[in-house]
């Protein structure tokens, strides 16, 4: 039988026990979100941007001399090197314009060869009075138009052997070619019809449009390396990724700039330069290249994930210690490391949630798990 002081220790004893049921009760019924606090690393802002990959050089071949096309002498489509013989005209014609004007050149040769024995031989006898000098000022006249004859065949000789060397169409550069787009015995007209086309492929130039606000920033960056944005790009370095996902990004460099901007657009075009010994890349390829473009600098980073939205304002949910949510108004950056820069909002110090947006809202209580986050978002992917 108990005693008239045991009853108020079982009542109070009964009181916090069921007191610690019913707080253990509520915890259960909790939302439960996954939380954690942001990476806060040193990073180097980039800037994406879509441009298209073109040759360095890009020549259309056309035929220096008309005629018929006699020989085409590649594979459409082949690799060609520079002096490789690609496409011959019609050569019977110019052999004998070449044949002609050697002949003429003979000929002019031996007049000369006589006109300077007439000359000399009238200069002997206009020194003894037998000749005039009238007639030796003849003589010196003929040998003079002799000369400069010789000089005018010798010149029709090279013209024609330059045109017959024209006659042998070759490669002015290293590189891929088109297929041809003339086949043989049509009519090539001279300096004016398109036989193929070669674009040289290593190294390969990747063209995009910059607009005002970072062209100035990557200017900058470039003077404090110690150069201009046109004279080298200040080496700034450019990552391209393109469409085929097996393809790791391809590493170059800035190296040009245009002269001014664009008036329309208010964007300039600038140009880097891509080592391409296996010819992956191609001209006309689109790619998405990623530049640098900040010095380096000390960021809050957080997922995607845990970003929401509030109208038109970005917000986070941060949890306090007692497991109240509440929202946070930032600021968004470029993503960086498989995070989001938070430009402003946040100091690096709060925990916030990552998973499970949907239980939390604001004024409310959860029940977080802490985890925390990789210095990249790839080496969680890879852990998973």
């Amino acid at each position: 039988m108990f005693s008239k002081w045991h009853l108020p220790m079982i009542v109070g004893a009964s009181i916090s026990f069921f007191s610690a049921a019913n707080v253990a009760a509520q915890d259960a019924q909790l939302p439960t979100v996954t939380a954690a606090k942001p990476v806060v690393r040193d990073v180097i802002d980039s800037d994406e941007f879509i441009g298209r990959f073109e040759a360095v050089d890009e020549v259309a071949i056309r035929a220096r001399v008309g005629g018929y096309l006699d020989e085409v002498n590649f594979t459409d489509g082949a690799l060609v090197k520079k002096g490789d013989k690609l496409f011959v005209i019609d050569q019977r014609p110019y052999r004998t314009a070449l044949s002609q004007a050697e002949a003429t050149l003979e000929s002019a040769r031996s007049s000369l060869a006589f006109a300077e024995t007439q000359f000399k031989r009238t200069e002997s006898l206009t020194g003894t009075g037998t000749l005039s000098v009238s007639t030796l000022d003849d003589h010196r006249r003929e040998l003079l138009s002799a000369q400069a004859s010789v000089r005018g065949a010798e010149a029709a000789v090279e013209r024609a052997k330059l045109d017959l060397d024209y006659t042998t169409i070759t490669a002015p550069l290293s590189g891929r070619v088109d297929r041809r787009l003339i086949s043989t015995g049509n009519l090539v007209q001279a300096d004016q019809t398109v036989l193929t086309t070669i674009v040289s492929l290593d190294p390969i130039d990747f063209y995009f449009d910059v607009d005002e606000r970072r062209l100035l920033s990557y200017a900058r960056v470039a003077r404090e390396r110690g150069s201009a944005l046109q004279e080298g790009g200040g080496s700034l370095e450019v990552m391209v990724t393109i469409a085929d996902a097996n393809e790791a990004p391809f590493k170059g460099k800035l190296d040009f700039a245009e002269n001014r901007l664009d008036q329309a657009s208010g964007t300039m075009r600038v140009r880097a330069r891509f080592d391409n010994p296996d010819y992956i890349l191609q001209p006309g390829l689109f790619g998405r290249a990623e530049l640098e473009g900040s010095n380096t600098y000390k960021a809050v980073l957080i997922p995607d994930e845990a970003i929401g939205a509030d109208q038109n304002e970005r917000i986070v949910y941060e949890v306090r210690e007692d497991g109240t949510v509440v929202t946070k108004p930032v600021r968004l950056g470029p993503k960086l490391h498989g995070y989001r820069v938070i430009r402003s909002g946040m100091t690096g110090d709060e925990i916030i949630v990552v998973n499970g947006l949907m239980r939390a809202r604001p004024g409310t209580k959860v029940k977080p798990e802490i985890v925390e986050l990789p210095p990249e978002a790839q080496a969680a992917e890879t852990a998973q």
